[in-house]
């Protein structure tokens, strides 16, 4: 992920791959049982239905270029200006849990801890494990004062590591790409970037929805880039193994 302040810290990326991602999240609290990434291997409505449901949540990669530089800009100012929605981040009741990035190539990371805490009510997460005592601390602070506490938490910072070594590719600090993550709240869907200002609405869905609603984005996405071919989706799933 490009850093937007040069003297940041930084950290290796994750992969892309469901079982890397599996391993972090449950080394971290949440159980095997409980919910588990998988790949989301295309967006034709019959490779979406191929997906463990329901699906909790969706985090996509996509590339950083030109257009995806341009069209955040534009978003960012529409953000500004009040023509999009942008849910106010002082207010509790919104019920979405956010936090802007400011450590280099933490986006992967970043986008699992949006997922999971905006799922607490789907899932259980193990009693003092890291993400729930994560979570505790961090509820009442605003996005900016989670990303400071994430930049100086040494353990995720281990953690993230360990992730980033386990992939199938070596490792590397250069890096184009940025994950954000797809979720369901009080019936909105919510695109969550740490790049950005705050969570950012799509419209209504529903946990049936989810993964439909957030392929339609998605697809808007990378028809923005017709040239690349570097774009990843994974859903995070309530596990079939606690059945």
């Amino acid at each position: 992920m490009v850093d937007e302040s040069p003297s940041a810290k930084r950290w290796l990326p994750l992969e892309a791959n469901p079982d890397v991602m599996n391993q972090f999240l449950w080394g971290l609290g949440v159980s095997p049982e409980e919910a588990e990434c998988c790949d989301v291997l295309g967006l034709d409505e019959e490779l979406l239905e191929m997906v463990p449901k329901p699906v909790l949540a969706v985090l996509f990669l996509y590339p950083i270029t030109p257009q995806t530089e341009e069209e955040k800009l534009k978003k960012d100012s529409l953000i500004k200006e009040g023509a999009y929605h942008i849910i106010c981040l002082q207010d509790p009741s919104a019920g979405v849990y956010f936090m802007k990035q400011t450590v280099g190539n933490a986006c992967g990371t970043i986008g699992l801890l949006h997922a999971i805490a905006n799922i607490t009510s789907e899932i259980n997460l193990a009693e003092g494990s890291y993400l729930d005592k994560f979570f505790k601390t961090t509820a009442n602070m605003n996005p900016e004062e989670r990303a400071v506490f994430l930049e100086n938490d040494r353990e995720m910072e281990v953690a993230h590591s360990v992730a980033a070594n386990g992939g199938d590719t070596e490792a590397r600090d250069n890096v184009d790409t940025h994950f954000i993550c797809f979720t369901c709240v009080n019936g909105q869907l919510y695109e969550l970037d740490g790049r950005r200002s705050g969570p950012v609405s799509h419209g209504s869905s529903s946990s049936s929805s989810l993964l439909h609603d957030a392929a339609k984005v998605i697809r808007k996405m990378m028809e923005k880039n017709p040239d690349s071919l570097n774009f990843n989706e994974m859903a995070i799933s309530k596990s079939v193994r606690g059945e």
